[in-house]
């Protein structure tokens, strides 16, 4: 078997491959000129912009969602499509609601074209390049909607209630009708592409996916169900001659020169969206050309990489650009951290973070030369190194340790006793069995003791407390995780009865202090863990209690963190290798016979897991 204490070693940063980025002790030169910039609050135009940006694009979802769920309500009755009509235009016809739609509609549209201008590259994830092909999409599928029923409302006394919506596109232009079912499910696929990707990085999201997912499918299914039977509805209606003198008389359709006015409103408008994104594209392009012309600002990449960006670009936008795989979840948006970069030589040129940015760093505990690459535009020459892998998910934009850290925790070795020996005469299968039992159980334990479960290696366990909670709470959680863990093997060993020769033992050793904390490894093999040298000196405690004959060894650091009373226990100064001074230990023969603090988790309601 693998052993053990080779794997502390290694674990210890030994013969560790990978990249740990560590942010203890900074080197004064790049780091002090990062400290000397100012994180103080600076609520940029480009933050405000996105603000307003979400914030319009919330009130238009709402406007959108309410305006569906009216035509689904065609399923039941054309009186009860008209009666939810009345509902729709009493929310979204006063003025106020109004005034904050057709506002949302303006400040959305600029925000989208100053969007484009800025842009320094117009390479783009494919999601990316979609919501906005879309949002291009819709004011020429919508125009003449909105010019024929509110606008024609407004001005020419039209009223505009389903019975005319539906005439117009079930009898008179029934082409319109496709037009409106596709602008129907571009609206509603814009603004479910853009609620995903900002909704994705939210805790509770995974697990709401499903329902979300199947709202996002059903809603603009039973919209367009309910818009065609009231249509067939409407064009069966419309054969009784009675029924269409009373419906032109209720409607009031607009004059010949009415249509004329409206189609000639829709064709100014479009042409004035048009001239709008003509305008921002040159203003782009002329814009490059002026940064150009102040000069090329050079990104070294790690493995001495170069990309050569106009002055204003982002880091990410670069990255993009010159093909180097980036991660970004929230799409450049300043949102999910995933894009995270450490900076070096030249790093003092950049701007301090924004109000945004500053929220983001605090919340991963970033270190001071770790900045975003969407939010960066370098004006100087400027070293990155991309933090995360270009596969990031959701789940890594939380990730605090990503970078290295080091903090104070405890560490709880375990090892089965003469595995060894009792492998050598099963099957395969059996070893994997009973294997997969004790993992099970002594993983139970940790979690329900509010530890993590660091990794498993041949037939030992590597747990890490106090990542989350702090050493106190951490050590007297892993001493309550050893006597369960003791406690789960006494189970394991009476349902495993009738396959044991004899009762598996285990050995347990713990161990307090600092450890560096970061994501390490190589590809689909790189996870978060714990090394250095207190991480080498609980291996060691638990490789002591084979001479011990104990079933726990707990460092006095350990006993006083807890703040426990182990004084029954015995007390043994050793000595160990690595380390300049004898070590105080406490040996328990049976891990069972331990205290346990009156707060300590409880095995059924037990804390969630540390980390």
């Amino acid at each position: 078997m693998y052993s053990k204490r080779r794997f502390a070693d290694q674990a210890s940063g030994g013969d560790a491959t990978g990249e740990l980025h560590l942010a203890i002790r900074p080197g004064p030169p790049i780091i002090a000129a990062i400290r000397r910039a100012p994180r103080g609050v600076h609520l940029t135009g480009r933050n405000m912009r996105r603000r307003l940006h979400l914030i319009t694009g919330l009130i238009l979802f709402t406007y959108v969602l309410t305006h569906l769920i009216n035509h689904a309500l065609g399923l039941i009755s054309l009186d009860a499509l008209e009666s939810g009509r009345r509902v729709f235009n009493l929310i979204w016809r006063n003025p106020v609601m109004s005034t904050a739609l057709y506002g949302a509609i303006l400040v959305h549209i600029g925000s989208a074209l100053w969007s484009i201008f800025r842009r320094r590259r117009l390479v783009m994830p494919p999601w990316e390049a979609v919501q906005i092909l879309f949002g291009l999409s819709i004011p020429p599928l919508i125009t003449l909607h909105v010019l024929g029923t509110r606008f024609a409302h407004e001005v020419y006394g039209v009223n505009d209630n389903y019975d005319y919506i539906l005439l117009v596109f079930f009898v008179f232009k029934p082409a319109l009708a496709l037009r409106q079912i596709a602008a129907l499910l571009v609206v509603w696929t814009h603004a479910c592409v853009g609620l995903h990707f900002w909704l994705r990085l939210r805790p509770w999201y995974r697990a709401a996916i499903p329902g979300l997912y199947a709202a996002a499918i059903l809603i603009p299914a039973f919209a367009i169900a309910g818009f065609y039977f009231a249509g067939r509805e409407v064009a069966r209606l419309a054969g009784d001659p009675a029924w269409m003198a009373t419906a032109r008389a209720e409607i009031h359709f607009a004059d010949p020169a009415a249509v004329a006015a409206i189609g000639n409103l829709e064709t100014a408008i479009l042409a004035m969206l048009g001239a709008l994104l003509a305008l921002s594209l040159v203003a782009r392009w002329l814009h490059g050309l002026r940064n150009r012309a102040r000069g090329l600002v050079q990104l070294v990449y790690p493995e001495q990489r170069r990309v050569s960006i106009v002055a204003g670009a982002t880091v990410l936008e670069a990255s993009r650009g010159a093909g180097i795989p980036h991660a970004s979840v929230c799409g450049g948006r300043g949102r999910c951290s995933t894009c995270r970069v450490r900076v070096g030589a030249g790093a003092e040129t950049l701007a301090p973070p924004s109000d945004e940015e500053a929220k983001v760093l605090k919340r991963i505990r970033a270190a001071p030369n770790v900045r975003l690459a969407c939010q960066i535009r370098p004006s100087a020459d400027l070293e990155v190194t991309p933090l995360l892998p270009p596969a990031a998910s959701p789940q890594d934009a939380s990730a605090r340790h990503i970078y290295g850290e080091e903090r104070e925790v405890a560490v709880l070795f375990a090892d089965m006793r003469d595995f060894t020996t009792m492998a050598e005469n099963r099957l395969p299968y059996d070893v994997v069995f009973i294997l997969n039992r004790y993992f099970a159980a002594m993983g139970t334990a940790v979690e329900e003791a509010g530890g993590r479960v660091d990794k498993f290696i041949g037939d030992g366990i590597m747990a890490v407390f106090g990542l989350e909670t702090g050493v106190e709470a951490g050590c007297g959680n892993a001493i309550l995780a050893a006597r369960r863990m003791a406690e789960r093997l006494v189970e394991v060993n009476s349902a495993l009865a009738h396959e044991l020769d004899r009762p598996l033992r285990i050995g347990i050793g713990i161990h307090s202090g600092s450890v560096i904390v970061g994501k390490m490894g190589y590809g689909r093999a790189t996870s978060e863990t714990a090394i250095g040298d207190t991480v080498n000196t609980a291996s060691r405690l638990e490789a002591l209690t084979k001479d011990l004959r104990a079933q726990l060894v707990v460092s006095e650091p350990v006993v006083r963190h807890a703040g426990l009373d182990l004084s029954g226990f015995p007390h043994q100064e050793i000595e160990l290798r690595g380390r300049a001074s004898a070590l105080a230990v406490r040996i328990i023969k049976n891990a069972q016979t331990l205290p346990v603090a009156a707060d300590a988790p409880s095995a059924r309601g037990h804390a969630k897991p540390a980390g």
